[in-house]
């Protein structure tokens, strides 16, 4: 039967993304075809370029949910290693764009580039297109919402969460960043002081956002979401030189054990940037106001689960 198929990295599945799929459905519709969406894992910056590779905005699993959630009928993962980072633009069209998927149609955005070298583009791609009889549609990157110059991209949403700009990055993304891991034990000094976290351990390659205090919410492994407070940082009021930023989410309203679960954090809104305070007592009245905004912050946001997150409900 074939398919319409886009292929790229799709590392967030943002609204750039999002409209690439859309427009391939609309072809895949008009062709009677199913749509699918090629991929690589791990990124092709990670073995290509790893000293210079990007952070992660999404793993395989959250990209592949968000992929069957776009309603993609087919998903390929192509394996991204040193024997793919060699093969010719004309071979990999052959191997799984022509025998695998028997594509009717490719869509792709105007940026494209593929096989060793980034030798292929949307030119390359639209005459081998015509050897093998698959029509090709190279598409105009997606505008930006606030109307700034840049498009929508992965790049600028990374841009976005290294400035702690979580809003931004939403409107980027059509939904709200997320993290993913277990929460293991940390020092247990937010429960001596009456704020007790859950700490998130997040691998190091993922996109986090600057360290910073946010409203955001907590989901756990049965689905339930909980409000929360989260910390990104190095805990400056109680160590002088820590090595790595931790997530630590501290559930509004909740007691309960939360070790060993696996936690999503959905980043919300920024609150204030990370800071050293003089004593414990400052700190746990600045925790106090940190946790009253953010309680407010979520009240008025509207989470469904789509891909949306709308903080400004009508």
């Amino acid at each position: 039967m074939g398919h319409a198929l886009t292929i790229g990295v799709y590392d967030g599945v943002h609204r750039g993304h999002q409209a690439v799929i859309r427009a391939t459905q609309q072809i895949g519709s008009r062709l009677n075809v199913k749509t699918a969406v090629v991929t690589f894992e791990p990124h092709p910056a990670m073995v290509l370029r790893p000293e210079n590779a990007p952070s992660i905005l999404t793993e395989l699993d959250l990209k592949l949910e968000l992929l069957e959630r776009c309603g993609v009928d087919t998903v390929v993962v192509v394996p991204f290693d040193d024997t793919r980072a060699t093969e010719t633009a004309e071979e990999f069209v052959e191997r799984v764009v022509v025998n695998c998927l028997q594509a009717k149609a490719v869509v792709v955005g105007s940026d494209f580039h593929f096989g060793a070298g980034r030798a292929g583009n949307v030119e390359v791609l639209g005459e081998l297109g015509k050897q093998h009889g698959f029509e090709v549609e190279g598409m105009a990157l997606l505008p930006r919402p606030d109307g700034k110059v840049e498009s929508v991209s992965s790049t600028a949403i990374r841009r976005a969460l290294a400035g702690g700009e979580v809003a931004t990055a939403t409107r980027l993304l059509g939904r709200a960043h997320e993290l993913r891991g277990p929460v293991v034990q940390g020092d247990q000094r937010g429960r001596t002081i009456g704020f007790p976290t859950a700490n998130v351990a997040v691998p190091r390659h993922m996109c986090m956002p600057a360290d910073a205090v946010y409203a955001a919410f907590y989901t756990r492994p049965d689905g339930t979401r909980h409000p929360a407070a989260v910390n990104i940082g190095k805990r400056p009021t109680f160590y002088q030189d820590a090595e790595h930023s931790l997530v630590e989410a501290h559930l509004i309203d909740f007691d309960g054990d939360l070790y060993g679960e696996t936690a999503v954090v959905q980043f919300v809104e920024l609150i204030r940037s990370e800071q050293r305070f003089d004593g414990i007592d400052a700190l746990k009245e600045q925790l106090e106001r940190d946790v009253s905004l953010a309680a407010d912050i979520l009240d008025r946001a509207k989470f469904d689960d789509s891909l949306t997150l709308n903080l400004n409900p009508s």
